[in-house]
């Protein structure tokens, strides 16, 4: 029994690192550098709006596709833009940046909430009162508002500044974007670490600890970190979701991620905008889509997971 569990558990592990071998070198190939610039920017409006090469296409499509394959090897798994830019390259290059958004944003949201409910765990009286009743205030504020208005308001002081190489601002932009995220999003985990700290706190051995005198930064980083990493793992992977989802919301409405930089967002704003009654470009709107829903189904199901595996090893998340 123990051996199959742990063939399985292996199985996994290796399909895992499989799937993160082939997406790291599905962003090298994207990324990397052709005679027309690098893949996932390579503009050329003979190819613009083609469907997939796999799908049906019209007599002038197909001569496109035909003497486009003669002229420069060109092949296309998802179709290709308004810009004739190459959808497929464009995913990978846009899924790794709103994977990379999600991710640091998700770190941040657990840093601050286990910080907020830690303190708030330990202190308890008065302090961890008034805590908890910050977060209760910040419960009833429309989180995806907040990170509007924090966006918006770095956008605005980026365009009063003069001198600043686009690069520089593409990256405060995109910081500016998962700092937004991330300080909107820790409320939840901040509660159920702080329910974690109090019920191990009524423990002997934590008890123990205050009779010989072990302060709380001690406490904590030698008896208490230990106990609620597994918490703290479930909930950064339950968190990465809804900021991939917040990061795609607000990239779609223009004030997230921004051209030249493709993500999941604005590439499902651009196929929006190509639907029509006369010609359904499907493909420009459906790919971006269909990223997003996966990711998110993929994630929350690791993350349930492993919140069945360890959250009744740690004894579940009381007094929230």
């Amino acid at each position: 029994m123990v051996g199959s569990t742990k063939t399985k558990h292996a199985k996994k592990t290796v399909i895992c690192l499989l799937l993160l071998i082939s997406f790291v070198s599905l962003f090298v190939w994207a990324t990397s550098n052709t005679n027309k610039g690098r893949r996932f920017e390579r503009t050329d409006v003979h190819s613009a709006l083609l469907p997939p090469t796999w799908w049906f296409h019209s007599e002038e499509q197909r001569e496109r596709v035909r003497s486009l394959q003669i002229q420069d090897g060109w092949f296309s798994v998802l179709g290709t833009d308004q810009l004739g830019r190459d959808l497929f390259s464009r995913c990978i290059v846009g899924g790794a940046i709103s994977i990379g958004v999600g991710l640091f944003a998700a770190c941040i949201a657990v840093l601050v909430g286990t910080s907020w409910g830690t303190i708030a765990g330990l202190r308890g009286g008065k302090t961890d009162e008034l805590m908890m009743r910050i977060v209760d205030i910040l419960y009833g504020l429309p989180s995806i508002l907040l990170v509007v208005l924090i966006t918006v308001a770095v956008n605005a002081l980026l365009s009063n500044i003069q001198g600043i190489s686009p690069e520089v601002e593409e990256f405060i932009q995109v910081f500016s974007l998962l700092v937004a995220i991330g300080i909107v999003s820790w409320l939840t985990v901040s509660r159920v670490i702080r329910g974690q700290v109090r019920s191990m706190k009524a423990r002997p051995s934590m008890e123990a600890c205050k009779v010989i005198g072990v302060g709380n930064i001690r406490m904590f980083t030698h008896h208490l970190l230990p106990a609620l990493l597994g918490t703290i793992i479930v909930y950064t992977t339950l968190t990465v979701p809804t900021a991939i989802l917040s990061e795609a919301f607000l990239s779609f409405l223009g004030i997230g991620i921004r051209e030249p930089l493709p993500s999941w967002g604005n590439l499902a704003s651009d196929g929006l905008s190509q639907l029509n009654p006369v010609h359904s470009r499907w493909w420009l709107l459906l790919w971006p889509c269909l990223c997003i829903a996966v990711t998110l189904i993929c994630m929350n199901w690791f993350g349930q997971t492993l919140r069945k595996k360890v959250m009744p090893l740690t004894g579940g998340a009381n007094d929230v």
